[in-house]
């Protein structure tokens, strides 16, 4: 029972110390017969629950006749009353679906009330007559309270454990605190993702949840149910005006809220239930009326476009976008002119639509709005530009080979970067390329990608070269360049392991693309940014958290690679395996540099899971230096633990870290790894607890070998690195250092030990995982399990871990 439950069922039973009527008011859903229920098992003495029912409305006197269990003298409206207070007496009555009562009921309720306890619940609308109203007017109305956002979110994860925390909250929002759209939402979500369940309610069988909205919508006057549809269809609160006569009774209904002149529906789901009802004719016509009543032109575009008036909507989007202040909205805009099939967009239109994709980070968008259109070498030229960012080189170069000026500087940049995309030496492309433009040409974007040459090629200066090249880009108004040449500086940070430098740009960045509403850019440099940090191992609740906020959305591919990558390892290495695992498995085909963090994730969660077969090296060198040593360092880890070594020679030169690392194993020295663990001290907190970890591993004697276990063991617990703590407990415990971490207990209260033995349990996890991630034996485990299975008296395993989840929580 929530704190505005307890209020709504303590003004009940103030008002009901004396005879009285209370009626429970509420939308479909709302929960006004769960309040009935609460109302009548607070009550002390007998409780008699009737109801109207709809297909039986006319009979009289059944909602009575239901509660008290007899037959009644209808034909009396005097007589009748006198028979149910004579039955019910100092007991409470309870009626539920008053809009179904009978004529009967309806004139016996306000009499009754002057002599018994009466409670009800009114659906709002109804179709009640105003006569039946005016005689119940000396009720207490009580309207059911909505759930909060926190209530909401919590039934959602009850009723379809597993959506992301994205879902979820999308779902509250969309319900308005209406339980029976939370829980409708929420199965819709699970078993059919990615679906509208307003539009698609038969797809999980929640067909009867949106026909007892429909049904309760038919209720309303027809000006009404316009009203509410129109709300739907906007998707945002409107003007009350805007809606037209109907508001007024949508305001009493309690469908709709109004502040300030703004109406705002009270579960924007209902809404939306309330425009799937309108049939095709009609929604067009609704969707024309609010395109004509709306002062903004991007939204009349989207309504004429949606009611099918393409020409129209071209003109007002063609309007809206030059007056738009983002990037990112211009975008929207031309590229919604240039995708109405009704519509034949300007050439010059399809033009300024693509290179504005390609600015905010849409090249598929760019390649759709170009269509057919290659008049000219811009167009050529745009098209060139696309295929590069989806990394289609050949065909980039393809696009080139209209072009009347071959050799123009934006020419040359498309050259120039479909080359730095494949291996090789590129040094005499660029000797040729400067001694056509300069060292330092005027087109920004040719500098940009001649300083991305110099970047590929680790020429002294790269770093200042880059970031000069992306300012100057954005001081003429080149974000697209200026965009790219941040992301190779990123990119290129990362790969050379300067991930405190790359976190930072990658993050300033970001910020600069969310101002000028560049999701797509955005997102890659945020992914990037948690990349850094889950590599770092240090808060690792925060990455998975963020990175699983950005996996939920929809996310180009090198944004979803390194996201997923991030929060797979931030998982893996908090001992949620299973949850990394689950990730990984949904990553899309990503870019070259995304696909080697993603490969070297899955083979170190392998490893962290007792999998060293399907952690070993495959003979491939990866595209990102770094990654690739740290691949081979696993490698070296798996092989420790009884895999097949495959490891091959590699020139890719590493980070000092990564080379004093693989130094040591090959060297064997606890001393070496000691070494190796400084040099990660600034770089990656949990391949420094590796290496002490390796250096324990590799002592002579266990005197050698207890700090650096020590340290590594107290490091991972600091830092949340639950695996590695445990595999630093298990080497500790060769040497016979044992400590007792149990937490304090008491009769049969869980040890810390057996609550953490049981949660894993109940997330799946064998007895073999469970030992691996807490550093302890499967004996251990199996010992914890059936201390707590007696402790809380479950026979099995599951019930045990059941049992213990609601201990924990």
């Amino acid at each position: 029972m929530t704190g505005d439950d307890d209020a709504v069922t303590a003004a009940v039973a103030a008002r009901l110390a004396t005879p009285g009527l209370v009626i429970i008011t509420g939308a479909p859903g709302a929960g006004r017969t769960t309040m009935l229920r609460r109302v009548a098992a607070g009550y002390r003495g007998p409780v008699h629950v009737g109801g109207g029912l709809a297909i039986l409305n006319t009979s009289p006197g059944l909602a009575l006749a239901r509660a008290v269990r007899a037959k009644l003298p209808v034909d009396d409206i005097a007589l009748c009353t006198e028979a149910v207070r004579s039955r019910v007496r100092g007991g409470l009555l309870v009626i539920d679906d008053l809009q179904w009562a009978d004529p009967v009921t309806l004139a016996v309720l306000p009499l009754l009330a002057a002599h018994c306890r009466v409670v009800a619940a009114l659906r709002t609308p109804h179709r009640l007559p105003e006569e039946a109203m005016a005689r119940l007017s000396g009720a207490l109305r009580l309207p059911a309270p909505a759930l909060s956002a926190e209530q909401a979110e919590n039934l959602a994860q009850a009723t379809a454990p597993g959506l992301s925390r994205v879902t979820v909250r999308s779902i509250a929002e969309r319900s308005g605190g209406n339980p029976l759209a939370v829980i409708a939402l929420a199965r819709h979500a699970q078993a059919s993702p990615g679906t509208d369940p307003a539009k698609d309610a038969e797809a999980d069988g929640e067909r009867n949840v949106a026909h007892h909205i429909a049904t309760a919508l038919a209720d309303l006057p027809r000006p009404a149910r316009t009203a509410m549809a129109a709300l739907g269809l906007l998707g945002r609160p409107a003007a009350t005006r805007l809606l037209g006569p109907g508001a007024p009774d949508l305001i009493t209904a309690g469908l709709v809220t109004e502040t300030d002149g703004v109406a705002a529906p009270a579960s924007p789901y209902v809404a939306e239930v309330a425009a799937g009802m309108l049939s095709g004719e009609e929604r067009a016509g609704l969707h024309r009326r609010l395109a004509e009543l709306s002062g903004d032109d991007a939204q009349a575009a989207r309504h004429l476009a949606a009611a099918g008036d393409d020409a129209a909507a071209q003109q007002r989007a063609l309007v809206a976008a030059k007056a738009a202040t983002t990037a990112g909205e211009r975008a929207d805009l031309l590229l919604l002119a240039c995708g109405l099939p009704g519509a034949e967009p300007a050439p010059a239109v399809r033009l300024a639509a693509a290179r504005l994709a390609l600015t905010v980070g849409r090249p598929r968008a760019a390649l759709r709005a170009l269509g057919g259109h290659e008049e000219g070498d811009d167009a050529l030229l745009a098209r060139a530009e696309a295929h590069v960012h989806l990394g289609e080189t050949a065909a980039a170069t393809g696009a080139l080979a209209g072009l009347t000026e071959p050799h123009a500087p934006a020419a040359d940049r498309i050259v120039l970067l479909s080359a730095l995309a494949g291996p090789g030496e590129h040094a005499a492309l660029v000797a040729e390329i400067t001694a056509r433009h300069g060292a330092e040409p005027a087109h920004p974007g040719l500098r940009a990608a001649l300083a991305a040459a110099h970047a590929h090629a680790r020429r002294p200066g790269w770093e200042s070269a880059l970031a000069g090249a992306a300012a100057l880009a954005g001081s003429a108004g080149d974000d697209l360049s200026a965009r790219w040449s941040a992301w190779l500086l990123v990119e290129t940070l990362v790969a050379d392991g300067r991930l405190g430098e790359a976190a930072v740009v990658a993050q300033r960045a970001a910020a600069a693309c969310a101002g000028d509403l560049a999701y797509s850019w955005q997102t890659r440099f945020l992914a990037a940014e948690l990349w850094c940090r889950a590599l770092h191992g240090d808060g690792l609740d925060e990455v998975t958290q963020r990175a699983g906020d950005l996996i939920d959305r929809t996310l180009p591919a090198a944004a979803h690679g390194y996201a997923a990558a991030a929060a797979a390892l931030a998982d893996a290495d908090t001992g949620a395996l299973r949850a990394a695992r689950h990730r990984l498995a949904g990553v899309p085909a990503v870019p070259p540099s995304a696909a080697a963090v993603v490969e070297w994730v899955a083979r170190e969660t392998a490893w962290l899971d007792n999998q060293p077969e399907r952690a070993g090296a495959d003979g491939h060198t990866a595209a990102v230096p770094i990654v690739d040593g740290l691949a081979r360092i696993t490698a070296q880890w798996a092989a420790f633990d009884g895999a097949h070594a495959a490891e091959s020679e590699s020139e890719t030169p590493y980070p000092d870290a990564v080379t004093a690392t693989l130094s040591a194993w090959r060297s064997a020295s606890a001393e070496d790894f000691t070494a190796a663990a400084g040099a990660w001290q600034d770089l990656s907190l949990r391949e420094r607890v590796r290496c002490l970890l390796a250096a324990g591993l590799h002592a002579t004697s266990a005197e050698d070998a207890t700090p650096p276990l020590l340290a590594a063991e107290e490091l991972a617990d600091s830092s949340g690195l639950v695996v590695l703590a445990g595999r630093a407990r298990r080497a500790l415990r060769r040497h016979h250092v044992r400590r007792d971490r149990r937490g304090a207990r008491a009769g049969d209260d869980l040890t810390d030990r057996e609550r953490e033995v049981l949660r894993l349990v109940a997330e799946g996890e064998p007895t073999r995982r469970i030992a691996g991630q807490l550093g302890i034996s499967a004996e251990t485990v199996e010992t914890h399990i059936r201390a707590g299975m007696r402790k809380l008296g479950a026979r099995t395993r599951t019930e045990a871990a059941a049992r213990a989840l609601k201990v924990i929580e």
